[in-house]
C-alpha cells in the first residue's frame, strides 16, 4: 500500500497543512498543488519584473521547515510550485534546505515556441470560442502545456527528495508515485485512469475531507483543524480516501461525489495527459469512519493532443465600492449607481462593460434574490476597457458620492480603487509530440 497525501489545493492554501500531514501520521508522498490558470500569468509577470521570480514563493521556506522530517521519515514531495521558473524555485529550495536533492521537470513552458507552432500550421484555436491564436498573438503573456505523470515518475527515479514541476496537470502529482512504485506502463489504461481519479479527488485538498461542502456541513466536526486528504493506493488501481485519525473534517462518499463533479465536463471522457477516464464507472464504498474505497474505474488511450494554458493581456479594469446603511439601503445604492453612470456618460467615456452588483441584496443570486430591506448594502461597480485613461477616470467618480450622493454612504478600502490589467485565459491544443520533457537534478 502507498500513502499519498495532498497538502495544498491552491497557492494560498493553509500553510500549516503540509506540516501537519507529516507530523500527524504516516505518509509516503506529499503532493502540493499550487497552480491555477490565472496563477501562471501572475507568475509570468513576476518573472518579467524579476528573473529570479515566477514560482510559488511559499514553497522553499516550507521545504526548509519540513526537510528534517522528510529525511527522517523518507517522505518525498511532488509539487508544481515551479510555475514558470522551476529552476529558480529549485535553487531557492536548496538554499532553504541544503541537504535536499531536487529533481526538476522541464518542458511545459512553450511561450518561446508560439511562433514556431504557428509556422507549423497549428492554429491553437480557443477551445471555447474557436478563435485562432493569431488574433491575440501580440498580447500573449504565458503559454504552458499540461504535462502528465510519466516525466514526474522519471524524476522520482533519480532518488530526489523533492520533485518540482511547472504546469504539470493536477492529477499527475498523485498518479506519478503510483507509476513509479507499482511499475504501471503507458498502456495500463484502467490503472492510469484510477490514479488520475485519485489525483482528481485530492487535488483540491480539503474539498475531499469536508471543506466547502454542501452536504450536512453544519455537522462536520472541527473545521478549524480539518484533516487534509490521503490516498491509500494499491497496485491493482483500487484505493481508499481517508485522513489522519483525530483530525477535523469528514471523509464520506457524498463528499467524494461532490469533488468528483469539480471541473468535470463529459463524465465518460475525462481527458488527462496520460489517459481518458470514464467517471461513470467509479464505484464508492463507505468502509468505515472517514474511509471511502474507490474501485471499478475504466480508462482508455491518452489523447493525441495536449492542452495549453495560455494567458493574454485583455485591457484594463477597475472595481469600486461604497456602503449604504439602512433605511432604504438598496434604493440608495441604486440611485448612486445611476449617478455614476450618468456622470461617466456626460464625460464621454465609453467602456466595453459596466457591471454593478449590490452585495447584501443580489450579488449571489442576481434577479432571483428576494426584495428585503437589509441593514447595509455594498454598491460594487466595475468597468473594463482597452482605454486605460477611461478606466482611470472612472476611479475618481465613485468616492465623491460620500458627500454628493444619497445619505448614509461610507467608503470602503483605501480611497480610489486601483486600475488593474485584465489577464484572460486561452485554452488550446497542440500535438503531443511537440512537448518533450526533460529532467534536471540539483544536489
Amino acid at each position: 500500500m502507498l500513502r499519498i497525501a495532498n497538502g495544498q489545493g491552491f497557492w494560498g492554501d493553509w500553510l500549516e497543512a503540509p506540516v501537519r500531514l507529516i507530523e500527524q501520521g504516516p505518509i509516503d508522498y506529499l503532493t502540493l498543488d499550487y497552480l491555477a490558470e490565472v496563477t501562471m500569468s501572475i507568475l509570468q509577470k513576476q518573472r518579467q519584473a524579476d528573473p529570479n521570480l515566477g514560482y510559488a514563493r511559499d514553497f522553499p521556506p516550507l521545504i526548509g521547515r519540513i526537510a528534517r522530517q522528510m529525511l527522517e521519515r523518507n517522505i518525498r514531495v511532488i509539487a508544481n510550485a515551479g510555475g514558470v521558473n522551476p529552476i529558480a524555485c529549485a535553487e531557492a529550495v536548496r538554499k532553504a534546505a541544503p541537504g535536499i536533492k531536487v529533481a526538476i521537470v522541464l518542458g511545459d513552458d512553450v511561450l518561446p515556441r508560439i511562433d514556431e507552432f504557428l509556422a507549423k500550421g497549428y492554429e491553437m484555436r480557443n477551445l471555447d470560442t474557436c478563435a485562432p491564436l493569431a488574433s491575440i498573438r501580440d498580447r500573449i503573456l504565458s503559454a504552458n502545456a499540461y504535462t502528465g505523470a510519466f516525466p514526474l515518475a522519471e524524476a522520482l527515479a533519480t532518488g530526489a527528495h523533492v520533485i518540482l514541476a511547472g504546469r504539470a496537470a493536477d492529477p499527475a502529482l498523485t498518479l506519478a508515485p503510483m507509476i513509479r512504485e507499482f511499475g504501471w506502463r503507458e498502456t495500463d489504461w484502467n490503472k492510469l485512469a484510477a490514479g488520475t481519479v485519485a489525483g482528481h479527488i485530492i487535488e483540491c485538498g480539503t474539498q475531499a475531507t469536508g471543506g466547502n461542502c454542501q452536504v450536512d456541513w453544519q455537522s462536520i466536526p472541527d473545521l478549524a483543524n480539518i484533516g487534509y486528504p490521503i490516498v491509500e493506493a494499491e497496485s491493482d488501481g483500487t484505493f481508499v480516501v481517508t485522513k489522519h485519525p483525530g483530525t477535523g473534517g469528514r471523509v464520506h462518499s457524498d463528499i467524494i461525489k461532490q469533488q468528483l463533479l469539480y471541473e468535470l465536463g463529459d463524465p465518460k471522457n475525462f481527458i488527462a495527459p496520460d489517459c481518458t477516464a470514464d467517471f461513470t464507472t467509479i464505484h464508492l464504498d463507505d468502509i468505515g469512519p472517514d474511509r471511502v474505497r474507490v474501485s471499478g474505474i475504466h480508462g482508455r488511450e491518452r489523447p493525441a493532443n495536449l492542452k495549453l494554458s495560455i494567458s493574454y493581456a485583455n485591457g484594463w479594469k477597475s472595481i469600486g465600492t461604497l456602503i449604504f446603511s439602512w433605511p432604504q439601503a438598496i434604493e440608495k445604492a441604486k440611485v448612486a449607481d445611476q449617478i455614476v453612470r450618468t456622470r461617466l456618460k456626460a464625460l464621454g467615456l465609453e467602456f466595453d462593460e459596466v457591471h454593478t452588483e449590490f452585495f447584501g441584496a443580489n450579488a449571489c443570486h442576481g434577479s432571483l434574490a428576494t426584495t428585503v430591506d437589509p441593514p447595509e448594502v455594498q454598491l460594487r461597480i466595475g468597468v473594463r476597457s482597452f482605454n486605460r485613461k477611461a478606466v482611470d477616470r472612472f476611479t475618481r467618480e465613485l468616492i465623491p458620492l460620500v458627500l454628493s450622493g444619497p445619505p448614509g454612504a461610507t467608503g470602503y478600502g483605501d480611497g480610489r480603487p486601483p486600475v488593474r490589467e485584465i489577464v484572460s485565459y486561452w485554452p488550446a491544443l497542440v500535438p503531443r509530440g511537440e512537448i518533450q520533457s526533460s529532467i534536471e537534478v540539483l544536489g
